[in-house]
């Protein structure tokens, strides 16, 4: 959002944690997921936004939470 040239901070449209450097987290995901299936896809997005914004939210929490989710997806492409 843009007032007077300036860009305004919005908290649901373009939070400061996915949006850093020059790609949108949200971006990034569709184009990393776009080939998966449903619950791959879900997975490899929920690790990608917590790694994508670890360092400026949750810290170690997000890391941690990433973490879960490859986990899951580990053990679910054991399963395939």
């Amino acid at each position: 959002m843009e007032s007077e040239g300036k860009v305004v901070y919005d908290s649901v449209e373009r939070p400061r944690h996915y949006n850093q450097g020059k790609v949108e987290c949200i971006d990034a995901i569709e184009s990393a997921v776009a080939t998966l299936s449903g619950y791959e896809g879900y997975l490899i997005g929920s690790a990608i936004k917590y790694l994508w914004r670890w360092k400026i939210k949750n810290g170690k929490e997000d890391l941690l939470k990433a973490r879960w989710f490859l986990d899951k997806l580990i053990n679910y492409s054991d399963e395939g």
